[in-house]
């Protein structure tokens, strides 16, 4: 059963009704002896440190509704304890909810039974870990062929799938070498091949990146945009890290002590921070780096000449704009229409500013300068 929504609607995007693969409802989970006894009060607003004060229950996630689209790349973040890792190991039920509704392409996991659970971890849901979970005593060729064998392939077609996907995340050559000699990015590479040797159409990724050094996380990052942009795989990334957030996220879903607290397109969260949490969030990043033309250029002037895609970052729309006649450009959408225009001044503004560039809550565009 195909379910499909509408994304939510930012400065120069247009709607566009999407396949959802993952639809999260109502989602509740509460970790003590008997949660089911204090899930009315938790529903009528009991906050979370008074739960564990009168009735020794921790609160880990409270009516969560997510939406998440087939073949794209949603992001869950907060900071620690705000429940984004027991939100993501809801979807392949390695926790079960105290609450709420799984549903994927319609189905709810929820009712699988052992067998049907089974299947749907080995085929279509696959999981990259923050410590790697690499079998020690396997070689990297084995471990890349573990999701296969159990998936009651050939040895032989599992090793030579195997073989392909180990090219593919650049580790030719290590087929043969055991997890404890390679470095943390090398391990996490082979995480990453053998998830995606199973052809799962969905790919859970909880904190995968955060063991890893600055320089070999962006490559890694790198790594997974690319594969991406062939693959068009349901990816679900859980991180801490806001600036990992905006690079690769296609939405942004917000958690706070357990609640969504925003969700939506990743220039949505930026420009639009829904209260003090989110815009404490977002205060620090780089603007030249992760805000796009499209959210600041002025919707209603259409003017000839030169253009930009309205995904370009401000930081690169600089010598362009310099070269441009009168320092304004028109700014183009995927199929190269024109969707408005930005001046230099409104760019050098926009990366200098805080909140109140491109679309404001009540609607109202900026006017390029």
């Amino acid at each position: 059963m195909n379910v499909t929504a509408n994304p939510s609607t930012m400065a120069g995007s247009t709607v566009e009704t999407e396949e959802i693969k993952v639809s999260i409802r109502n989602l509740y989970k509460i970790f003590g002896d008997d949660p089911a006894s204090v899930l009315d009060r938790v529903k009528d607003g009991m906050p979370k440190a008074e739960l564990l004060e009168k009735h020794n229950h921790v609160l880990g996630l409270k009516d969560i509704n997510i939406d998440m689209p087939a073949k794209r790349l949603q992001v869950i973040m907060g900071l620690s304890g705000s429940g984004k890792s027991t939100l993501i190991r809801h979807i392949n039920r390695l926790i079960d909810p105290t609450a709420g509704e799984i549903l994927i392409d319609g189905e709810d996991v929820l009712s699988f039974d052992k067998k049907q659970l089974l299947e749907f971890r080995r085929h279509k849901a696959s999981m990259v870990f923050q410590k790697f979970g690499l079998l020690p005593h396997r070689t990297v060729e084995e471990n890349v062929a573990y999701g296969l064998t159990i998936q009651g392939i050939s040895r032989k077609e599992a090793t030579e799938k195997g073989h392909y996907w180990i090219e593919r995340v650049g580790l030719s050559g290590f087929e043969a070498r055991y997890p404890g000699q390679l470095s943390g990015g090398m391990q996490q590479r082979v995480g990453l091949a053998r998830a995606l040797a199973t052809d799962a159409e969905i790919l859970l990724m909880d904190e995968a990146f955060s063991a890893l050094d600055p320089l070999i996380r962006t490559d890694m990052q790198n790594i997974l945009l690319d594969l991406q942009e062939e693959l068009h795989k349901t990816i679900i990334f859980i991180t801490h890290d806001l600036d990992e957030a905006l690079k690769i996220a296609d939405n942004i879903a917000i958690l706070r002590d357990g609640e969504v607290v925003q969700q939506g397109d990743p220039q949505e969260v930026i420009m639009n921070p829904a209260d003090e949490y989110v815009t404490d969030f977002v205060a620090d990043i780089n603007r030249g780096r992760h805000v796009r033309l499209r959210s600041v250029m002025d919707r209603e002037a259409l003017p000839s000449g030169p253009v930009l895609p309205g995904s370009t970052p401000l930081e690169e729309s600089l010598k362009p704009l310099s070269d441009a006649p009168d320092n304004v450009l028109s700014v183009v959408n995927r199929k190269g229409e024109r969707i408005g225009a930005v001046s230099l001044k409104t760019v050098i503004d926009a990366m200098g500013a805080g909140q109140g560039i491109g679309q404001g809550a009540d609607g109202t565009q900026n006017r390029y300068r």
